[in-house]
Protein backbone atom coordinates (compact mmCIF):
# COMPACT_ATOMS: atom_id res chain seq x y z
CA UNK A 1 0.00 0.00 0.00
CA UNK A 2 1.38 3.39 -0.92
CA UNK A 3 1.73 5.86 1.89
CA UNK A 4 1.73 9.62 2.19
CA UNK A 5 3.99 11.04 4.86
CA UNK A 6 2.65 13.91 6.87
CA UNK A 7 4.22 15.86 9.67
CA UNK A 8 3.63 14.09 12.95
CA UNK A 9 2.23 10.83 11.49
CA UNK A 10 2.25 8.40 8.59
CA UNK A 11 -1.10 7.59 7.02
CA UNK A 12 -2.34 5.60 4.08
CA UNK A 13 -2.88 7.78 1.05
CA UNK A 14 -6.42 6.95 0.12
CA UNK A 15 -7.65 10.10 -1.54
CA UNK A 16 -10.81 8.42 -2.67
CA UNK A 17 -11.89 7.47 0.79
CA UNK A 18 -15.15 9.07 1.76
CA UNK A 19 -15.79 10.73 5.08
CA UNK A 20 -17.33 8.31 7.61
CA UNK A 21 -20.97 8.95 8.42
CA UNK A 22 -20.08 9.59 12.07
CA UNK A 23 -17.63 12.31 11.01
CA UNK A 24 -20.30 14.00 8.90
CA UNK A 25 -22.60 14.03 11.92
CA UNK A 26 -19.83 15.56 14.01
CA UNK A 27 -19.22 18.25 11.38
CA UNK A 28 -22.91 19.11 11.13
CA UNK A 29 -23.18 19.26 14.92
CA UNK A 30 -20.21 21.62 15.24
CA UNK A 31 -21.63 23.76 12.42
CA UNK A 32 -24.89 24.10 14.35
CA UNK A 33 -22.96 24.89 17.53
CA UNK A 34 -21.07 27.71 15.78
CA UNK A 35 -24.28 28.92 14.12
CA UNK A 36 -26.26 29.20 17.35
CA UNK A 37 -23.32 30.62 19.30
CA UNK A 38 -22.72 33.34 16.69
CA UNK A 39 -26.43 34.17 16.42
CA UNK A 40 -26.53 34.49 20.22
CA UNK A 41 -23.66 36.96 19.99
CA UNK A 42 -25.61 38.91 17.36
CA UNK A 43 -28.62 39.09 19.67
CA UNK A 44 -26.34 40.36 22.43
CA UNK A 45 -24.78 43.09 20.25
CA UNK A 46 -28.18 44.22 18.91
CA UNK A 47 -29.71 44.63 22.38
CA UNK A 48 -26.69 45.68 24.46
CA UNK A 49 -27.30 49.44 23.98
CA UNK A 50 -30.91 49.00 25.06
CA UNK A 51 -29.99 46.89 28.10
CA UNK A 52 -27.27 49.32 29.14
CA UNK A 53 -29.67 52.27 28.90
CA UNK A 54 -32.18 50.51 31.15
CA UNK A 55 -29.66 50.28 33.99
CA UNK A 56 -28.42 53.83 33.49
CA UNK A 57 -25.15 53.16 31.62
CA UNK A 58 -24.19 55.84 29.05
CA UNK A 59 -23.77 54.94 25.35
CA UNK A 60 -20.00 55.20 25.69
CA UNK A 61 -20.11 52.32 28.19
CA UNK A 62 -21.41 50.00 25.47
CA UNK A 63 -18.21 50.42 23.48
CA UNK A 64 -16.13 49.79 26.59
CA UNK A 65 -18.10 46.60 27.30
CA UNK A 66 -17.61 45.33 23.75
CA UNK A 67 -13.88 46.08 23.95
CA UNK A 68 -13.70 44.27 27.28
CA UNK A 69 -15.52 41.29 25.77
CA UNK A 70 -12.91 40.90 23.04
CA UNK A 71 -10.03 41.48 25.46
CA UNK A 72 -11.37 38.67 27.62
CA UNK A 73 -11.77 36.37 24.61
CA UNK A 74 -8.14 37.08 23.72
CA UNK A 75 -7.10 35.56 27.05
CA UNK A 76 -9.74 32.93 27.74
CA UNK A 77 -9.73 31.35 24.27
CA UNK A 78 -6.08 30.37 24.69
CA UNK A 79 -6.61 29.22 28.28
CA UNK A 80 -9.60 27.11 27.26
CA UNK A 81 -7.58 25.56 24.45
CA UNK A 82 -4.74 24.64 26.82
CA UNK A 83 -7.26 23.18 29.26
CA UNK A 84 -8.80 21.13 26.43
CA UNK A 85 -5.40 19.53 25.71
CA UNK A 86 -5.11 18.48 29.35
CA UNK A 87 -8.64 17.14 29.63
CA UNK A 88 -8.99 15.10 26.44
CA UNK A 89 -6.84 12.13 27.63
CA UNK A 90 -9.56 11.36 30.21
CA UNK A 91 -12.63 9.94 28.47
CA UNK A 92 -15.66 12.18 28.78
CA UNK A 93 -13.99 14.85 30.90
CA UNK A 94 -13.82 17.57 28.25
CA UNK A 95 -17.46 17.22 27.25
CA UNK A 96 -18.59 17.36 30.88
CA UNK A 97 -16.60 20.53 31.55
CA UNK A 98 -17.81 22.17 28.31
CA UNK A 99 -21.43 21.31 29.11
CA UNK A 100 -21.24 22.69 32.66
CA UNK A 101 -19.53 25.88 31.52
CA UNK A 102 -22.18 26.25 28.82
CA UNK A 103 -24.93 25.86 31.41
CA UNK A 104 -23.36 28.69 33.44
CA UNK A 105 -22.90 30.76 30.28
CA UNK A 106 -26.51 30.25 29.16
CA UNK A 107 -27.85 31.05 32.64
CA UNK A 108 -25.95 34.34 32.66
CA UNK A 109 -27.01 35.17 29.10
CA UNK A 110 -30.71 34.49 29.56
CA UNK A 111 -30.74 36.57 32.76
CA UNK A 112 -29.41 39.72 31.05
CA UNK A 113 -32.72 41.22 29.78
CA UNK A 114 -34.59 40.31 32.97
CA UNK A 115 -31.96 41.91 35.21
CA UNK A 116 -31.85 45.01 32.99
CA UNK A 117 -35.60 45.48 33.60
CA UNK A 118 -34.80 46.07 37.29
CA UNK A 119 -33.38 49.50 36.43
CA UNK A 120 -30.34 51.44 37.67
CA UNK A 121 -30.05 49.36 40.84
CA UNK A 122 -29.11 46.35 38.69
CA UNK A 123 -26.13 48.02 37.00
CA UNK A 124 -23.49 45.94 38.81
CA UNK A 125 -25.51 42.76 38.37
CA UNK A 126 -25.78 43.33 34.61
CA UNK A 127 -22.03 43.86 34.28
CA UNK A 128 -21.30 40.79 36.39
CA UNK A 129 -23.60 38.63 34.28
CA UNK A 130 -22.01 39.95 31.09
CA UNK A 131 -18.54 39.13 32.40
CA UNK A 132 -19.66 35.63 33.42
CA UNK A 133 -21.20 34.97 30.02
CA UNK A 134 -18.15 36.14 28.08
CA UNK A 135 -15.65 34.14 30.15
CA UNK A 136 -17.60 30.87 30.09
CA UNK A 137 -18.68 31.10 26.44
CA UNK A 138 -15.05 30.53 25.40
CA UNK A 139 -15.70 26.88 26.17
CA UNK A 140 -17.63 26.67 22.89
CA UNK A 141 -14.82 27.97 20.68
CA UNK A 142 -11.48 26.13 20.81
CA UNK A 143 -12.31 23.00 22.93
CA UNK A 144 -14.85 21.38 20.57
CA UNK A 145 -12.52 21.90 17.62
CA UNK A 146 -9.61 20.47 19.63
CA UNK A 147 -11.49 17.17 19.68
CA UNK A 148 -11.41 17.14 15.89
CA UNK A 149 -7.66 17.46 15.83
CA UNK A 150 -7.12 14.73 18.40
CA UNK A 151 -9.60 12.09 17.33
CA UNK A 152 -10.98 12.70 13.82
CA UNK A 153 -9.33 10.93 10.90
CA UNK A 154 -6.78 13.40 9.55
CA UNK A 155 -7.83 13.32 5.87
CA UNK A 156 -11.33 14.40 6.94
CA UNK A 157 -10.14 17.47 8.90
CA UNK A 158 -10.46 19.98 5.99
CA UNK A 159 -14.05 18.98 5.20
CA UNK A 160 -14.95 18.96 8.90
CA UNK A 161 -13.39 22.41 9.23
CA UNK A 162 -15.50 23.48 6.26
CA UNK A 163 -18.68 22.28 7.93
CA UNK A 164 -17.77 23.99 11.20
CA UNK A 165 -17.12 27.33 9.49
CA UNK A 166 -20.33 26.93 7.46
CA UNK A 167 -22.26 27.59 10.66
CA UNK A 168 -20.23 30.75 11.21
CA UNK A 169 -20.83 31.85 7.61
CA UNK A 170 -24.57 31.28 7.74
CA UNK A 171 -24.76 33.31 10.95
CA UNK A 172 -22.84 36.11 9.26
CA UNK A 173 -25.24 36.07 6.32
CA UNK A 174 -28.41 36.30 8.39
CA UNK A 175 -27.08 38.73 11.01
CA UNK A 176 -28.02 41.91 9.06
CA UNK A 177 -31.61 40.69 8.73
CA UNK A 178 -31.66 39.59 12.36
CA UNK A 179 -30.54 43.02 13.49
CA UNK A 180 -33.31 44.72 11.50
CA UNK A 181 -36.02 42.31 12.69
CA UNK A 182 -35.07 42.27 16.37
CA UNK A 183 -34.24 45.90 17.01
CA UNK A 184 -37.77 46.95 17.99
CA UNK A 185 -38.86 43.76 19.75
CA UNK A 186 -38.83 42.75 23.40
CA UNK A 187 -35.30 41.39 24.07
CA UNK A 188 -36.50 38.69 26.44
CA UNK A 189 -37.93 36.49 23.68
CA UNK A 190 -34.80 36.29 21.45
CA UNK A 191 -32.58 35.89 24.51
CA UNK A 192 -34.66 32.97 25.77
CA UNK A 193 -34.98 31.31 22.35
CA UNK A 194 -31.28 31.61 21.46
CA UNK A 195 -30.24 30.39 24.91
CA UNK A 196 -32.46 27.33 24.87
CA UNK A 197 -31.39 26.32 21.36
CA UNK A 198 -27.69 26.76 22.17
CA UNK A 199 -27.98 24.86 25.44
CA UNK A 200 -29.80 21.92 23.84
CA UNK A 201 -27.11 21.79 21.16
CA UNK A 202 -24.27 21.94 23.70
CA UNK A 203 -25.80 19.09 25.72
CA UNK A 204 -24.95 16.77 22.81
CA UNK A 205 -21.23 17.38 23.38
CA UNK A 206 -20.73 14.10 25.22
CA UNK A 207 -22.20 12.18 22.27
CA UNK A 208 -19.84 14.03 19.92
CA UNK A 209 -16.82 13.18 22.05
CA UNK A 210 -17.89 9.53 22.01
CA UNK A 211 -18.30 9.57 18.23
CA UNK A 212 -14.87 11.10 17.70
CA UNK A 213 -13.18 8.65 20.03
CA UNK A 214 -14.89 5.75 18.33
CA UNK A 215 -13.63 7.09 15.02
CA UNK A 216 -10.11 7.07 16.39
CA UNK A 217 -10.41 3.43 17.37
CA UNK A 218 -11.26 2.44 13.81
CA UNK A 219 -8.77 4.79 12.13
CA UNK A 220 -5.49 3.54 10.62
CA UNK A 221 -2.55 3.30 12.97
CA UNK A 222 -0.51 6.51 13.22
CA UNK A 223 3.13 6.55 14.18
CA UNK A 224 4.08 9.72 16.03
CA UNK A 225 7.19 11.47 14.78
CA UNK A 226 9.43 13.85 16.66
CA UNK A 227 8.40 17.44 16.02
CA UNK A 228 11.35 19.56 14.88
CA UNK A 229 12.09 22.82 16.70
CA UNK A 230 11.33 24.72 13.50
CA UNK A 231 7.65 23.90 13.97
CA UNK A 232 7.51 26.24 16.96
CA UNK A 233 8.59 29.06 14.64
CA UNK A 234 6.10 27.90 12.00
CA UNK A 235 3.29 27.98 14.55
CA UNK A 236 4.24 31.49 15.64
CA UNK A 237 4.32 32.71 12.02
CA UNK A 238 0.94 31.09 11.42
CA UNK A 239 -0.69 32.81 14.43
CA UNK A 240 0.74 36.21 13.48
CA UNK A 241 -0.47 35.71 9.90
CA UNK A 242 -3.98 34.84 11.14
CA UNK A 243 -3.98 38.03 13.22
CA UNK A 244 -2.94 40.16 10.24
CA UNK A 245 -5.47 38.49 7.92
CA UNK A 246 -8.25 38.88 10.50
CA UNK A 247 -7.42 42.56 10.88
CA UNK A 248 -7.75 42.95 7.11
CA UNK A 249 -11.13 41.21 7.23
CA UNK A 250 -12.38 43.35 10.12
CA UNK A 251 -11.42 46.63 8.50
CA UNK A 252 -12.74 45.68 5.07
CA UNK A 253 -16.06 44.08 5.97
CA UNK A 254 -17.06 45.86 9.19
CA UNK A 255 -15.64 49.32 8.42
CA UNK A 256 -15.22 49.88 4.68
CA UNK A 257 -17.80 47.70 2.91
CA UNK A 258 -20.91 49.61 3.87
CA UNK A 259 -19.44 52.94 2.81
CA UNK A 260 -18.21 51.47 -0.47
CA UNK A 261 -21.66 50.11 -1.33
CA UNK A 262 -23.21 53.50 -0.54
CA UNK A 263 -21.38 54.92 -3.56
CA UNK A 264 -23.93 53.17 -5.79
CA UNK A 265 -26.71 52.10 -3.42
CA UNK A 266 -28.91 53.51 -0.68
CA UNK A 267 -28.81 52.77 3.03
CA UNK A 268 -31.82 50.39 3.03
CA UNK A 269 -30.11 48.30 0.35
CA UNK A 270 -27.22 47.37 2.65
CA UNK A 271 -29.19 44.62 4.38
CA UNK A 272 -29.37 42.86 1.00
CA UNK A 273 -25.86 43.71 -0.21
CA UNK A 274 -23.76 42.91 2.86
CA UNK A 275 -24.65 39.17 2.89
CA UNK A 276 -23.03 38.81 -0.57
CA UNK A 277 -19.76 38.49 1.32
CA UNK A 278 -21.04 35.51 3.30
CA UNK A 279 -22.51 33.84 0.23
CA UNK A 280 -19.03 33.79 -1.27
CA UNK A 281 -17.67 32.65 2.09
CA UNK A 282 -19.96 29.62 2.29
CA UNK A 283 -19.65 28.53 -1.35
CA UNK A 284 -15.86 28.72 -1.68
CA UNK A 285 -15.03 26.65 1.40
CA UNK A 286 -16.14 23.34 -0.08
CA UNK A 287 -13.85 23.19 -3.14
CA UNK A 288 -11.05 24.75 -1.08
CA UNK A 289 -11.29 21.91 1.45
CA UNK A 290 -10.19 19.41 -1.21
CA UNK A 291 -7.17 21.55 -2.08
CA UNK A 292 -6.34 21.87 1.61
CA UNK A 293 -6.48 18.11 2.01
CA UNK A 294 -3.99 17.53 -0.82
CA UNK A 295 -1.64 20.51 -0.56
CA UNK A 296 -2.06 21.79 2.98
CA UNK A 297 -3.83 24.68 4.63
CA UNK A 298 -0.93 27.15 4.50
CA UNK A 299 -0.90 27.04 0.71
CA UNK A 300 -4.63 27.69 0.51
CA UNK A 301 -4.48 30.50 3.08
CA UNK A 302 -1.63 32.15 1.19
CA UNK A 303 -3.35 31.96 -2.19
CA UNK A 304 -6.68 33.09 -0.72
CA UNK A 305 -4.99 36.01 0.99
CA UNK A 306 -3.65 37.26 -2.36
CA UNK A 307 -7.03 36.67 -4.00
CA UNK A 308 -8.75 38.60 -1.22
CA UNK A 309 -6.31 41.49 -1.55
CA UNK A 310 -7.07 41.70 -5.27
CA UNK A 311 -10.81 41.54 -4.62
CA UNK A 312 -10.69 44.32 -2.02
CA UNK A 313 -8.59 46.45 -4.38
CA UNK A 314 -11.14 45.80 -7.12
CA UNK A 315 -14.00 46.80 -4.83
CA UNK A 316 -12.23 50.00 -3.77
CA UNK A 317 -11.84 50.95 -7.43
CA UNK A 318 -15.13 49.63 -8.81
CA UNK A 319 -17.02 51.88 -11.20
CA UNK A 320 -20.42 50.25 -10.79
CA UNK A 321 -22.56 48.29 -8.37
CA UNK A 322 -22.36 45.00 -10.29
CA UNK A 323 -18.56 45.06 -10.26
CA UNK A 324 -18.59 45.89 -6.57
CA UNK A 325 -20.92 42.97 -5.81
CA UNK A 326 -18.67 40.58 -7.75
CA UNK A 327 -15.57 41.80 -5.92
CA UNK A 328 -17.33 41.50 -2.56
CA UNK A 329 -18.31 37.94 -3.42
CA UNK A 330 -14.65 37.12 -4.19
CA UNK A 331 -13.47 38.79 -0.99
CA UNK A 332 -15.92 36.70 1.02
CA UNK A 333 -14.82 33.58 -0.84
CA UNK A 334 -11.21 34.37 0.05
CA UNK A 335 -12.04 34.82 3.75
CA UNK A 336 -13.98 31.55 3.74
CA UNK A 337 -10.95 29.72 2.32
CA UNK A 338 -8.68 31.44 4.83
CA UNK A 339 -10.76 30.63 7.88
CA UNK A 340 -11.53 27.04 6.89
CA UNK A 341 -7.90 26.30 6.04
CA UNK A 342 -6.72 28.08 9.18
CA UNK A 343 -8.58 25.57 11.34
CA UNK A 344 -7.03 22.67 9.42
CA UNK A 345 -3.57 24.27 9.48
CA UNK A 346 -3.80 25.02 13.22
CA UNK A 347 -4.42 21.33 13.85
CA UNK A 348 -1.60 20.33 11.50
CA UNK A 349 1.08 22.59 13.06
CA UNK A 350 0.02 21.89 16.65
CA UNK A 351 2.27 18.90 17.26
CA UNK A 352 -0.33 17.35 19.56
CA UNK A 353 -1.32 20.63 21.24
CA UNK A 354 -4.40 21.19 19.08
CA UNK A 355 -6.32 23.00 21.78
CA UNK A 356 -3.50 25.43 22.49
CA UNK A 357 -2.91 26.38 18.85
CA UNK A 358 -6.64 26.64 18.10
CA UNK A 359 -7.05 28.75 21.22
CA UNK A 360 -4.26 31.05 20.05
CA UNK A 361 -5.94 31.29 16.66
CA UNK A 362 -9.27 32.32 18.20
CA UNK A 363 -7.41 34.76 20.45
CA UNK A 364 -5.88 36.32 17.33
CA UNK A 365 -9.35 36.68 15.80
CA UNK A 366 -10.61 38.33 19.01
CA UNK A 367 -7.64 40.69 19.08
CA UNK A 368 -8.39 41.77 15.51
CA UNK A 369 -12.01 42.46 16.49
CA UNK A 370 -10.78 44.45 19.51
CA UNK A 371 -8.57 46.53 17.22
CA UNK A 372 -11.43 47.27 14.84
CA UNK A 373 -13.80 48.33 17.63
CA UNK A 374 -11.10 50.52 19.15
CA UNK A 375 -10.37 52.15 15.79
CA UNK A 376 -14.04 52.97 15.23
CA UNK A 377 -14.53 54.18 18.81
CA UNK A 378 -11.43 56.33 18.53
CA UNK A 379 -12.88 58.20 15.56
CA UNK A 380 -10.45 56.80 13.00
CA UNK A 381 -13.25 56.20 10.51
CA UNK A 382 -14.54 59.77 10.83
CA UNK A 383 -11.19 61.43 10.27
CA UNK A 384 -10.50 62.17 6.61
CA UNK A 385 -6.77 62.16 7.33
CA UNK A 386 -6.97 58.38 7.82
CA UNK A 387 -9.08 57.66 4.73
CA UNK A 388 -6.14 56.32 2.71
CA UNK A 389 -4.97 54.25 5.68
CA UNK A 390 -8.36 52.57 6.01
CA UNK A 391 -8.49 51.98 2.26
CA UNK A 392 -5.07 50.35 1.94
CA UNK A 393 -4.66 48.52 5.25
CA UNK A 394 -7.01 45.59 4.39
CA UNK A 395 -5.29 45.17 1.02
CA UNK A 396 -1.82 45.22 2.54
CA UNK A 397 -2.81 42.91 5.41
CA UNK A 398 -4.14 40.24 3.08
CA UNK A 399 -1.41 40.65 0.48
CA UNK A 400 1.56 40.57 2.88
CA UNK A 401 0.30 37.77 5.11
CA UNK A 402 -0.89 35.77 2.10
CA UNK A 403 2.43 36.16 0.27
CA UNK A 404 4.43 35.15 3.36
CA UNK A 405 2.41 31.98 3.94
CA UNK A 406 2.38 31.13 0.25
CA UNK A 407 6.18 31.34 0.05
CA UNK A 408 6.55 29.18 3.16
CA UNK A 409 4.04 26.62 1.87
CA UNK A 410 5.59 26.37 -1.61
CA UNK A 411 9.09 26.03 -0.13
CA UNK A 412 7.98 23.27 2.22
CA UNK A 413 6.10 21.48 -0.55
CA UNK A 414 9.14 21.58 -2.84
CA UNK A 415 11.48 20.28 -0.11
CA UNK A 416 9.04 17.53 0.81
CA UNK A 417 8.70 16.33 -2.78
CA UNK A 418 12.47 16.32 -3.21
CA UNK A 419 13.35 14.60 0.06
CA UNK A 420 10.04 13.23 1.40
CA UNK A 421 11.01 14.50 4.86
CA UNK A 422 7.87 14.31 7.07
CA UNK A 423 8.91 17.54 8.83
CA UNK A 424 8.55 19.38 5.49
CA UNK A 425 5.16 17.93 4.58
CA UNK A 426 2.26 20.22 3.62
CA UNK A 427 0.34 21.53 6.63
Amino acid sequence: MSQTKTAGRVEPADESATMPASNRKVGIYLALLQLFFTLGWTVYVVYLPQLAAKVGLPPSAVVVILLLDQAIFTITDTLMGIAADRMTPIVGRLSRVVIWLTVVSCAAFIALPFVADLGPNAKIALLALTLTWVVTSSALRAPPLALLGKFAAKPSIPMLSCLVMLGYGIAGAVSPYLGVVLRNHDPRIPFVVSTVVLLLTALMMSWIEHQLREGKLSAPERKPLAMPKSWGTLTLIFIVAVLVLALGYQLHFSVNSGQLFLRFAKQPDLQWLMPVYWIGFNIAMFPASFVTRRLGGLLVIGGAGLLGAGAVFGMENATGLNTMIAMQFLAGAAWGCILMSAVAAAIAVSGGAEGKVLGLMFSALALATFTRIAAVAGGLTRNSAYEALLQWTPILCWALAGAALLIIAVTRLRKWREGANPADAPV
